[in-house]
């Protein structure tokens, strides 16, 4: 069945099974180490509070059966073994049934994980390893050629992710169109890295261009990705190096790297060769089994009959950003920083083991492991590892609505609750939890190259209010 087999994109199979089962194996190792702490039995939305509230054909899962921690980590340490067995390539050495059956596992397994991980697994990087997950698991075994009906739906998920966030941007803040967003996004985006600071304090004029950039790159080539080969592969080199930049630039947990990864679908094995030209020629395969084409072709009809919404969202005057169709997180619509937020804020929390809770110099601070905290600390890289309390954190700074999760933060900080602390990089008080916890907002700006030159420091920060009064476990102490 030539129509069937893209056998000059075995190469990209390789790099798109084993990228996206990359990102499975991260996204599970958070979850053994953050989802307890955030969600579990004892944390600070707990899964049985929201089974209890919300059905299984709303938001389906195998923890509505049953949620312990133990079985939450059952089920990512085994996530993590599959996902480091499709790393390895070991499945793909058999027939293309058992490389299928574990990447669908992978996509059962992190979806329930998602479905009841309320807001702190409500970004848009969730659903598109999701889909992932579940597109991939149908590019088959090294037996077989990949189906090329799966290697042209991962560029249209490419194509829905980049173009979906170009249009997000030019219909959302007046900044992109005036191409002034990058002014400020290295110094307010989320988690700033070790480079933002640079990056910052680079001309006007390279901002500018790079907002011209990101346009082109969003806005223009993705159309590129279903063109002849070699077009296709210069589009998808042009998408991998934007994303490069973004890695460079910033922490975004695994989205720039699945889109990496992703975007390898439109680059064939000659342009591989091109560049590797060591690699050898793909030997000959057998016939593809007939049960292999109906299935794909079967799951091919089933996705594309699910890329309807998104592409009428995609035309849409009222775009979804990060917006999932159907409770399965397959074909989703993408897109972020349709706006560019031009102060940064942030939330301290500090705690006082002090009898008088008037005494200043008795406060101190609780430091988060990503977020900007002492001004005096360089950002650190952290992705594509996904600090979820830290992102909840920038979120708060901004007003979010929803502010159960930190209440009861607060709590767990007076109780002097152990694995809520280990999700910290400094805990002021190691012998006993304080007295009293407050929250103040501060407005942070990079310091200049001069003020860093002079003091050491990244950023200079001012007070501009109380988010939370001094409370303690007895109640309020109002300042």
């Amino acid at each position: 069945m030539d129509w069937f087999a893209a056998g000059d994109y075995e190469f990209a199979r390789q790099v798109l099974q084993r990228g996206v089962a990359a990102c499975y194996l991260v996204g599970f190792v958070g979850a053994i180490n953050q989802f307890p702490a955030l969600l579990g039995e004892h944390g600070l939305l707990p899964v049985p509070r929201f089974v209890a509230r919300i059905r299984f054909r709303q938001s389906p899962s195998v923890f509505h059966w049953r949620y312990s921690d133990r079985m939450l980590l059952a089920v990512a340490w085994a996530g993590t073994a599959v996902s480091a067995s499709l790393v390895a390539g070991l499945p793909q050495l058999g027939p293309p049934w058992l490389p299928m059956l574990l990447f669908l596992l992978l996509w059962a397994g992190y979806l329930s994980i998602v479905n009841v991980g309320q807001t702190f697994y409500s970004f848009g990087w969730e659903s598109l390893l999701i889909e992932a997950g579940f597109v991939v698991a149908f590019l088959g075994s090294n037996e077989v050629a990949p189906p090329v009906t799966i290697i042209f739906f991962l560029r249209w998920l490419v194509f829905r992710l980049e173009f979906g966030a170009g249009l997000i941007k030019i219909r959302g803040g007046a900044e992109w169109r005036d191409l002034t967003a990058l002014y400020y996004h290295h110094e307010t985006q989320p988690m700033p890295n070790p480079v933002s600071w640079f990056v910052h304090h680079l001309p006007k004029w390279f901002h500018r261009g790079e907002v011209r950039g990101n346009h082109f790159v969003q806005l223009v080539v993705p159309f590129f990705l279903f063109a002849p080969q070699p077009v296709a592969s210069v589009a998808a080199a042009i998408v991998i190096l934007s994303q490069l930049w973004l890695v460079l630039t910033g922490n975004f947990a695994w989205l720039n790297w699945i889109t990496i990864v992703l975007a390898f679908a439109a680059v064939d094995d000659n342009a591989f060769r091109f560049v590797f030209r060591w690699l050898p020629s793909a030997g000959a395969r057998p016939d593809t089994a007939i049960w292999f084409v109906v299935v794909v072709l079967a799951a091919t009809v089933f996705l594309l009959a699910l890329s309807y919404q998104p592409a009428r969202n995609l035309i849409s005057r009222r775009q979804l950003m990060n917006a999932s169709f159907n409770r399965y997180h397959l074909v989703n619509a993408y897109g972020a920083f349709g706006t560019v937020t031009k102060d940064r804020f942030e939330v301290v929390v500090e705690g006082s083991d002090a009898e008088d809770p008037f005494e200043e110099s008795a406060w101190r601070a609780y430091e988060f492991r990503g977020k900007p905290g002492d001004p005096r600390r360089m950002p650190r890289q952290f992705a594509p590892y996904h600090l979820r309390l830290d992102w909840l954190m920038w979120f708060l700074a901004l007003g979010a609505r929803d502010t159960r999760w930190f209440e009861t933060f607060i709590v767990r900080l007076l109780e002097g609750d152990g694995p809520t602390l280990r999700m910290l990089r400094v805990n002021p008080f190691p012998q006993a939890p304080p007295r009293r916890i407050r929250a103040r907002v501060f407005l942070y700006r990079y310091t200049t190259p001069a003020e860093r030159r002079a003091t050491g420091d990244w950023w200079v920060r001012t007070e501009v209010g109380l988010l939370v009064a001094p409370v303690g476990l007895a109640g309020h102490a109002r300042a």
